[in-house]
């Protein structure tokens, strides 16, 4: 896939954009000046060791933490600490986690339509209606009447994934969306990820995946110890990695 012209979307505006980021939990420096831009319509795959600030790179992007000095923006404008201004841009900023954080006691179709009705207040049938479509796009809307716990893994992960697009983001954030699953149910997860990439939705994914990384990705971020340390395509990653630290990241991921 080919990578994006450097730096900005259709209107000249990077999607995300972090300026001299710092982050600290207690004395623990986890995300260390982090400069990074996503343009409109990459797929940026953020690949490190555990512990190298990856997840937390994520979860500031939408403030599920917040940062400790630096400027975070998303489509140009800068993330709201509180408040109204922060709910809508969580609106617009999906995000799929390990753990899927679906609604146990609302049937799929529930969990689906609640966020277009309560955040853009939708008509409630026409919510359904996009609920049903989102389901369909996902590969489970026969299961649409049932209960998040009748569903496996994988099926639970892709109801999450269409209950983050209900809300038609400008940007999707997966925060290691395939980690919590069983082996067979991981390429489940992934294809619908690819299908999204294809289809040119902005996308920021933490992941172990390394096939993913390979072929859907635009652009491979190697974090180590709170640091950007390599920012490239992905064939340059994995073939010359640059950085030592990626190497020997590269020699124990690819020898397994």
């Amino acid at each position: 896939m080919n990578q994006p012209a450097s730096g900005s979307g259709p209107n000249g505006t990077p999607m995300i954009s972090m300026n001299n980021v710092q982050k600290h939990f207690g004395a623990l420096h986890v995300l260390k000046d982090i400069q990074f831009e996503v343009p409109a319509g990459q797929v940026v795959v953020v690949l490190g060791p555990s512990g190298s600030g990856k997840s937390t790179l994520c979860r500031v992007i939408n403030r599920l933490e917040p940062i400790d000095s630096g400027e975070i923006r998303v489509d140009g404008k800068i993330l709201p600490v509180e408040g109204k201004g922060l709910a809508m841009l969580r609106a617009d900023v999906g995000m799929v986690f390990q753990s899927f954080n679906l609604f146990a006691h609302k049937s799929v179709l529930d969990n689906v339509a609640l966020g277009p009705v309560k955040v853009r207040k939708m008509n409630k049938n026409a919510a359904n209606d996009l609920a049903v479509g989102l389901l369909e796009r996902v590969g489970i809307a026969e299961q649409k009447d049932k209960l998040p716990a009748q569903l496996s893994g994988g099926q639970q992960q892709r109801v999450a994934i269409a209950r983050a697009l209900a809300m038609k983001p400008k940007v999707m954030l997966f925060d290691e969306p395939t980690s919590a699953l069983d082996p067979e149910m991981v390429q489940e997860v992934l294809d619908v990820m690819t299908s999204l990439a294809k289809e040119g939705m902005t996308m920021l994914c933490v992941t172990h995946e390394m096939g993913f990384a390979r072929h859907a990705a635009s652009r491979v971020v190697f974090m180590s110890d709170g640091e950007i340390v390599e920012d490239s395509t992905p064939d340059a990653f994995f073939k010359s990695p640059k950085s030592n630290r990626a190497k020997d990241f590269l020699s124990k991921i690819l020898t397994h």
